[in-house]
């Protein structure tokens, strides 16, 4: 098992995208904190990791609140002594209105997608700083380099979801060169369309049509389980001299390079 022994937080684990996160990281050996803002959903995904013959638990965490962040890494920290990997996975999309343009709307995004993001790392950096080792994980998206035409009525739109997920893209590597001296990595995760129950609310079934068909290489929308691997592997000592990269699982819909 390639994360044996790994004790992993990952936000946003009780659907989607997060909770293949964590069914691959109790698979792969990992011991789980299911953190997420839903208690319901959440207990329900670290039941059935338990269920499966893993070490899982949930945690109540609303990622825009400092207090609760640094909650999560003291629970985790009190119950197994250590965080390894933690995924900042949590993000505002299922919910996601892209018609709301307002400035209100824009800061709700941003606390939760980007300062969310920032505040569940810093959370978690203390205590791998001391450990001198650990794997920082943000969940950064292809929706930041995507350039079309947003709808809207005279005003400038707020380009609010693609926004945070470029700003989280940034993070990732001015994060990365600041905890590097001490031993710690830290990666992004930048998917294409995936047919999570969110995309499904959130993008129409034509845009989905449109990017699969005229602009990815491998024709075929991702599943939530074409990204497990991608995390297991920045988790992983495998990839131990790997830190500041936006690594794109997304069917060759976007390239780098």
């Amino acid at each position: 098992m390639r994360l044996e022994g790994n004790v992993s937080i990952i936000t946003g684990a009780g659907q989607g995208i997060g909770e293949a996160y964590a069914r691959a990281f109790i698979a792969e050996g990992a011991r789980v904190a299911v953190a997420d803002i839903n208690r319901e959903k959440g207990e329900s995904v670290a039941a059935d990791l338990r269920e499966a013959g893993g070490e899982a638990f949930f945690v109540p965490v609303d990622v825009s609140s400092e207090a609760d962040t640094r909650a999560m890494a003291r629970t985790v920290m009190d119950k197994w002594g250590r965080i390894d990997t933690t995924i900042a996975n949590a993000a505002i999309y299922y919910d996601l209105d892209p018609a709301d343009h307002s400035f209100e709307y824009l800061k709700k995004i941003f606390d939760v997608n980007y300062f969310g993001t920032w505040l569940t790392l810093r959370a978690a950096y203390p205590h791998m700083k001391k450990q001198g080792k650990g794997s920082l994980i943000t969940q950064t998206s292809d929706a930041a380099y995507l350039r079309f035409p947003t709808a809207h009525e005279g005003e400038l739109p707020s380009f609010h979801y693609g926004v945070t997920k470029a700003a989280i893209s940034a993070l990732t590597h001015f994060v990365a060169a600041s905890v590097g001296p001490h031993g710690v990595r830290c990666n992004a995760i930048s998917p294409g369309p995936t047919m999570t129950e969110a995309t499904r609310r959130t993008v129409s079934e034509d845009m989905i049509n449109a990017l699969v068909q005229g602009m990815m290489a491998l024709k075929r929308p991702l599943q939530a389980e074409d990204l497990t691997g991608t995390a297991v592997y920045l988790a992983s000592d495998e990839s131990s001299m790997v830190t500041g990269q936006v690594l794109s699982v997304n069917g060759g819909l976007v390239m780098h390079g």
